[in-house]
């Protein structure tokens, strides 16, 4: 299912609750890493064969002090 928007809003608020040591929901952070890899796979022409770089430089830049 392709993603209506990028929700910036949303995606900054994770970045400054990470910062902040206060971490959202898991499920809620699936959904955001999914959206932001499906938009580095549209920049890319949806080449085949990223889909793992895509989701873990995802998660990397929403969720940078976990893991």
């Amino acid at each position: 299912m392709k993603p209506s928007e990028i929700n910036i809003h949303q995606n900054t608020e994770i970045l400054a609750s990470a910062e902040a040591g206060i971490m959202p929901d898991p499920s809620d952070d699936t959904a955001r890493i999914a959206e932001l890899a499906y938009y580095k796979a549209e920049r890319r022409g949806f080449e085949p064969g990223h889909e793992l770089e895509d989701w873990l430089e995802a998660e990397q830049e929403l969720i940078p002090n976990r893991g």
